[in-house]
């Protein structure tokens, strides 16, 4: 049995042991992916039956972290409607690319194809007032991090991530394309565009490996420039509707 197998039998095993009564499950992630490394967890999806309390939870089964995403058909909607609003659609990814553990009734597939029916509509565009605020953060941090010399390692390294973070929002959103944290932001962004989100990573090496920012800022322009531009003077915000 390789590696892989052995994951997946592991969910398998974890499902049956703590969620007999599940109408069905499935594994997300790199382990079904094929692409777990030794230290690994499992992302497990569990359909239980109506009325069960949904929730989130980790687990350690036989030796394995396993993080579980409990639903139930009835408020699994309501999840991924919230999904969609995040823009990242975490859970709508796990319940479109997982493996199918046990489905006996038919019941996971249903709100599996619900999971894709989101997923294909895309996250929402930002509003206006949400446009504007992420150019007026993102020219900010650009301003910054071109003025933040390179002695001040510490400051230029926080710059650098909250300007990929806000040009990957940006660009992401201009796309009509899903985004990402952690590990997902990266992917997510070279996904939506290639090109620009490439460069956007290729400059944040930059800033990391020899502490130059000059690629990073030019590739962050470019997406402001695709949005509308540097927003500096003239930007408002209502603290309070």
């Amino acid at each position: 049995m390789n590696d892989s197998d052995a994951l997946i039998s592991q969910a398998r095993s974890l499902v049956a042991d703590r969620f007999p009564h599940a109408l069905g499950a499935l594994l997300g992630g790199s382990a079904a992916r094929g692409r777990a490394s030794a230290t690994s967890d499992l992302d497990v999806v569990v359909l239980l039956p109506d009325g069960d309390p949904s929730r989130r939870e980790v687990v350690r089964h036989e030796g394995t972290l396993a993080e579980l995403f409990l639903h139930t058909a009835e408020d699994a909607p309501r999840h991924f409607e919230r999904d969609r609003g995040l823009r990242r659609g975490t859970v709508l990814f796990l319940y479109d690319e997982g493996l199918v553990l046990t489905d006996p009734r038919g019941r996971l597939a249903r709100v599996r194809e619900q999971a894709r029916a989101v997923l294909a509509a895309g996250p929402p565009p930002l509003t206006p007032d949400e446009g504007e605020r992420a150019r007026y953060l993102l020219t900010s941090f650009v301003d910054d991090l071109a003025d933040t010399p390179s002695t001040e390692r510490g400051e230029q390294l926080a710059l650098a991530d909250f300007t990929l973070r806000e040009a990957a929002h940006l660009l992401t959103a201009h796309h009509g394309a899903w985004t990402g944290i952690g590990k997902w932001l990266p992917r997510r962004l070279v996904i939506a565009d290639p090109t620009r989100g490439g460069a956007l990573l290729e400059g944040h090496r930059a800033v990391a490996e020899r502490a130059d920012p000059d690629r990073l800022v030019a590739a962050a322009e470019r997406v402001l420039h695709l949005v509308g531009g540097p927003l500096r003077e003239g930007y408002t915000h209502r603290w309070y509707a």
